[in-house]
């Protein structure tokens, strides 16, 4: 299993579709982590994920507490604007978690904090964005790690 991507309260059912769906290509697995800004039945959702969504393995958990209560001890690489690290720098394995925040504000300040040097991020080359739309910014970095990989 290459990769476990979170996503760390999806707001936009589409992006989390879409992830979805590379999810599954890539062979990775999706961790959900509530509150989400839609419900799991939503139809954006599961247009953008098309038929697929049925094969992919997706967990869900409560709250960040939950998540980070079951997966402490695994290796884990946070990405956000707020990085000193570009996510080619990722020391990637398979089966570690590349966590990802909400649409609207990314990472929260304390988990960005609690773990300074396993924060990364997607370099942008302009000053008039600010971000990636969520669903590219996780293409862009477990495609990364693929390629790391082999």
């Amino acid at each position: 299993m290459p990769f476990n991507i979170v996503l760390i309260e999806p707001e936009i059912p589409n992006n989390t579709g879409n992830i979805g769906r590379l999810a599954l290509a890539t062979g990775s697995n999706l961790h959900l982590v509530k509150p989400f800004g839609f419900e799991l039945s939503d139809k954006r959702l599961k247009r953008a994920g098309l038929d697929y969504w049925q094969h992919l393995q997706v967990f869900e958990y409560e709250s960040t507490e939950a998540f980070f209560n079951t997966h402490r001890t695994k290796k884990i690489a946070f990405l956000s604007s707020h990085g000193k690290k570009e996510h080619w720098a990722i020391d990637y394995e398979e089966d570690m978690f590349l966590v990802f925040g909400k649409e609207s504000v990314g990472l929260s300040k304390e988990l960005i904090s609690a773990y300074p040097g396993a924060v990364f991020k997607i370099p942008l080359y302009s000053e008039h964005i600010r971000s990636l739309n969520l669903a590219n910014a996780v293409a862009i970095t477990v495609y990364e790690g693929l390629k790391q990989l082999k």
